[in-house]
């Protein structure tokens, strides 16, 4: 069973940067995507980025796009979200996900394993 373990979180200010890491144990070749997801304080979880973990493709919310950036290292089984530019509207904790189907999905049914999250703060 695939472990997903997030660091990176903090308090920043607005128009700052983070990095987000997840450290992903037991990553196989069934493991075909990984994602970001974040769920600020009253409202749902929703879709920041995925990517393929194989290939390296990537898909992005509107909301995001431009400002952060989803990669992963293979060898080390690490996923990363930059964050650059940070709002205060992306103030939430963010989870990384990973999926053993094919394709890509930026919904929270398309993932099978999540990690704990860790708490991102925008002050303004």
């Amino acid at each position: 069973q695939v472990q997903l373990v997030e660091s990176g979180g903090g308090l920043v200010q607005a128009g700052g940067f983070l990095r987000l890491s997840c450290a992903a144990s037991r990553v196989t070749s069934s493991t075909y995507a990984m994602g970001w997801f974040r769920q600020a304080p009253g409202k749902e979880r929703e879709f920041v980025a995925a990517i393929t973990w194989t290939a390296g493709l990537t898909y992005y919310s509107d909301s995001v796009k431009g400002r952060f950036t989803i990669s992963r290292d293979n060898v080390k089984n690490t996923m990363y979200l930059q964050m650059n530019n940070l709002k205060p509207e992306d103030t939430a904790v963010y989870y990384c996900a990973a999926r053993k189907r094919g394709g890509i999905s930026s919904r929270q049914t398309g993932y099978d394993y999540w990690g704990q999250g860790t708490q991102v703060t925008v002050s303004s």
